[in-house]
């Protein structure tokens, strides 16, 4: 009996890893795959697109955009929000920090927009903050 537990002490722990496919664009509702077009439209840089829907229940997705400056984040923000009134009629829940243009928040309810100046970014780091989602494939031209 001694060795039976003994070998089960000395079992080693096997991680099971699951690699997740990314979410298509092609799949994600036309108000994301405008606000994301808008962005790059804008010039943002580092712009990713995270999947929400398995592990959030405020909202689907996050849009995470940067800025080179304060009047390019504040562009970006603007873009999306007008694009997305004159094309599907759509308006923003909330926008937060708009002024300073440092971290503008703009909240669709279904998806949320983050347009960080390049220091915001990498202080919040939302991208990490939310490792476990999926990422959506963004497409070459973006």
């Amino acid at each position: 009996m001694e060795e039976t537990q003994e070998r089960s002490l000395q079992r080693e722990a096997v991680k099971i890893e699951i690699a997740e496919t990314p979410t298509k664009f092609a799949d994600l509702d036309p108000e994301v795959k405008l606000a994301i077009q808008c962005a790059s439209d804008k010039k943002a840089f580092d712009l990713v697109a995270l999947d929400l829907r398995s592990i959030a229940s405020f909202t689907e997705f996050f849009i995470i955009a940067s800025g080179a400056n304060q009047r390019q984040v504040q562009a970006i923000a603007d873009e999306i929000k007008e694009q997305l009134k004159e094309q599907l009629n759509s308006r923003p829940v909330r926008i937060e920090g708009y002024a300073s243009g440092e971290w503008v928040l703009v909240d669709y309810g279904d998806f949320i927009v983050h347009v960080f100046n390049k220091e915001a970014r990498e202080f919040y780091d939302l991208a990490r903050l939310w490792l476990d989602a999926r990422k959506v494939e963004l497409p070459e031209g973006l």
